[in-house]
């Protein structure tokens, strides 16, 4: 496992770097998108797959994954799922406010080793918006991968994330994008599949030596999707997943997001299926 990952040495890593709220940008019903920028005019430092620690002044802090390419300069995107009371006042919050973050924290998605690999990239729910950065990162460095293929499933059409990017990425040629939901109103103008995203790997065309695959999304949805994985010829040690964890102080010092002896903070949230599929609790 490499080095557990760390702020710049010029960065502490208890004190928030101020930053500005550009935009927000309804995502579903309970989901928005925020576009920061740290007051400093410098970028965040992220690497795909990392997170940060948001904090609202006179609140507490929650960790949030950054869903932009670290390629696009001057800002960063967070897609912030309304679940608590940070959360909430986030949700209430209007372009110009200021918050604080701290980070990125983290193991990264490991870019070196996609390199030149075809990508099966595989996102449920809310999943999408972390691997959202790695997305992009193969937006912006196209020539590095081989093959892309993006799996994202949500419950509804009303869920569904990232609907105009969704649209682009099924309309362009980057990548092979296949889009279901769980189930769709009767009433409603969804014409696209309805399944589980399992069923989206049926026909699937893959060639399972040179395909790693990245798994987002709840908890859940990782045996099954595991199972046809196997089903498919993709090797444990090709697939990569990104765990949910209750993080809190984002440094491996509170021990709130301990599976067994590693921390998903630190020793995460990103791993290769081998290091944690016999850990009691890790899937």
């Amino acid at each position: 496992m490499p080095p557990r990952s760390s702020p710049t040495k010029t960065q502490s890593i208890y004190a928030p770097r101020p930053c500005r709220l550009l935009s927000v940008t309804d995502l579903t019903p309970q989901e928005k998108l925020f576009r920061l920028q740290l007051n400093d005019g410098s970028d965040l430092g992220h690497r795909p797959g990392q997170f940060v620690q948001v904090s609202v002044p006179g609140l507490t802090e929650a960790p949030i994954s950054v869903a932009s390419s670290p390629d696009r300069h001057g800002f960063f995107d967070l897609g912030i799922r309304r679940a608590g009371r940070l959360t909430t006042a986030l949700h209430a919050l209007q372009p110009g406010a200021q918050l604080g973050v701290r980070g990125p924290f983290g193991r990264p998605f490991q870019l070196e080793t996609l390199t030149g690999k075809d990508l099966l990239l595989i996102a449920g729910g809310c999943g999408l918006a972390p691997l959202r950065s790695l997305l992009q990162y193969c937006e912006d460095h196209r020539n590095r991968f081989g093959v892309l293929h993006l799996l994202y499933g949500a419950r509804s059409p009303a869920d569904l994330m990232f609907k105009e990017d969704l649209h682009d990425w099924q309309k362009g040629a980057c990548f092979n994008c296949r889009v279901t939901v769980d189930h769709s109103p009767a009433d409603g103008c969804y014409d696209g599949a309805t399944g589980l995203v399992t069923g989206l790997l049926d026909d699937l065309d893959l060639v399972p030596g040179r395909t790693v695959a990245v798994l987002v999304g709840p908890p859940p949805m990782y045996r099954p999707l595991l199972d046809a994985l196997e089903h498919k010829g993709i090797a444990k040690e090709s697939i990569m997943l990104s765990l949910e964890r209750m993080m809190r102080c984002g440094i491996g010092k509170c021990g709130h997001c301990s599976i067994e002896h590693l921390l998903c903070c630190q020793d995460g949230p990103v791993f290769w299926l081998p290091e944690i599929e016999h850990l009691r609790g890790a899937l």
